[in-house]
């Protein structure tokens, strides 16, 4: 099933082949999944083109996971920063950062010069739980969806002086998430997805899941000490190919530019760049410093 989020927050069954949302008894996809997908649906029958996809599901907890592509992990090693990047490096995202398909990631000139990109999977978690091991993750595995993790790698460079980083990528619309959410039983193996995003239609990133070091069913296991509800949300990690690793300022996103990430099976999630005037109507503020 292809659950999504569209116009004022309604949920829907999404019937890609044929274009049609089918609306549901239901007031959000975190409901969805606290239900255990034990809703009806509304009898309706609309056009995809009609309606305006949301980003899927905002979760109550957004969990983050870096350096699990030992291919990422081994570019990092082409910047001096100050602390290596290891696996198993855990925080927390922005929620209020999300962003759905097709809105913009609005660049704030006054913080960044360095915006960039990361293609990831967000693993949906159905069921409650914690301190579980790899063996029963799977019950608690309830989908997939496309996630891009933007970051601002002048902010991160000076936040890895302490060894860790958070603000970098919790700025405001900096969180793009979509198309839609694919229930796992539709995903029989997630460790096999080819991943690729392009900018302006040039490929930057391209792998597959079967990349990975640590698998699904272990970061699963391994976040599950802080506590599951359903609907929330842990990312899998980039893979190579991102700006701040290639030595190429070029790279950096800026106004102007699209991006579409796209993982097998799991859709194209396309995201704008605009500027802090266009994305705001206002002028750029003063940036605030310590």
């Amino acid at each position: 099933m292809k659950l999504i989020t569209f116009d004022d927050g309604r949920v829907g069954r999404l019937e890609l082949e044929e274009r049609l949302v089918l609306p549901l008894n239901v007031g959000s996809t975190r409901e969805y999944f606290e239900r255990n997908g034990r809703v009806t649906e509304t009898g309706e029958r609309l056009s995809l083109d009609d309606v305006r996809l949301r980003a899927p599901i905002v979760p109550k907890k957004f969990f983050h996971t870096s350096g699990n592509f030992r291919e990422h992990e081994d570019e990092s090693k082409n910047v001096d920063w100050s602390h290596p990047m290891h696996k198993g490096i855990v925080f927390f995202q922005n929620v209020d950062a999300i962003v759905g398909p097709e809105e913009p990631v609005i660049h704030p000139e006054h913080l960044t010069s360095e915006l960039d990109y990361e293609l990831e999977i967000a693993v949906v978690i159905g069921k409650p739980g914690k301190f579980f091991g790899v063996d029963d993750a799977p019950d608690h595995i309830a989908g997939y969806v496309v996630f891009n993790d933007i970051t601002a790698r002048d902010i991160q460079r000076r936040e890895m002086e302490s060894g860790v980083f958070s603000f970098c990528k919790a700025i405001d619309t900096f969180c793009p998430l979509g198309p839609y959410i694919v229930t796992a039983d539709e995903i029989p193996d997630p460790h096999n997805l080819d991943m690729e995003l392009r900018v302006n239609g040039v490929v930057r990133q391209k792998s597959n899941t079967n990349r990975m070091s640590v698998s699904i069913p272990h970061l699963v296991a391994y976040h599950s000490p802080q506590g599951y509800s359903a609907g929330d949300l842990i990312t899998t990690g980039t893979v190579q190919g991102v700006a701040g690793f290639s030595g190429d300022p070029d790279m950096y996103l800026k106004p102007g530019d699209v991006v579409e990430a796209e993982v097998e099976r799991l859709g194209v999630l396309r995201t704008p760049i605009v500027s802090w005037q266009e994305g705001n109507g206002t002028p750029v503020p003063k940036k605030v410093d310590w």
